[in-house]
């Protein structure tokens, strides 16, 4: 929605942010209350899709293997990443299913039109350094959380859901150099 109000004037660079940086048990029956905060995220406007974790999957162990797969996305052209990346997000908080699973993001993968045999390359070493190196950038802006937003040349973040209109005058006051 942003870049239909700013066009040419906004460019949106999505980085990492681990919220699970390293791989961790949760018993499902936790994990299944902790989605209920899903429900307010859904009821704000604009709202996106959200449904409360109800599958037998187990939640994903860690945050590393999606944006692994994101990145080799990105590697092939800015629409597969757009599609995985749409993908990614679809399946997890809609579809509860684990986008941690090696099988759920082959799937995801084969599903956004890319080429079976390309999925390895999501084990590049290169990505998994990009990944860290912005999750380590992230911190150190002050990126507490997803979603988090900073512009270019400016070393704080803002975190959390905001509204729209609250995003536009951020932006606005950017590039009309009032910040």
């Amino acid at each position: 929605m942003l870049k239909e109000i700013f066009g040419d004037r906004l460019e949106v660079e999505w980085r990492s942010y681990l919220l699970i940086p390293e791989k961790r048990d949760r018993t499902l029956e936790k994990f299944r209350q902790y989605t209920q905060s899903w429900l307010k995220v859904a009821s704000d406007k604009p709202g996106g899709s959200f449904q409360t974790w109800s599958t037998q999957e187990q939640p994903p162990s860690h945050s590393i293997p999606p944006h692994l797969v994101a990145k080799a996305a990105a590697q092939v052209d800015e629409s597969a990443f757009e599609l995985v990346h749409d993908a990614l997000l679809t399946a997890y908080f809609v579809e509860n299913r684990d986008i941690s699973a090696e099988t759920t993001l082959k799937s995801i993968w084969v599903q956004a039109g890319l080429d079976e045999d390309q999925f390895s390359t999501s084990q590049d070493p290169t990505h998994l350094k990009s990944v860290i190196d912005e999750h380590n950038e992230a911190l150190t802006v002050g990126a507490q959380g997803a979603p988090s937003f900073r512009m270019a040349h400016h070393d704080v973040a803002i975190t959390g859901l905001h509204t729209v209109e609250v995003l536009e005058r951020w932006i606005n006051r950017v590039l009309n150099d009032e910040v």
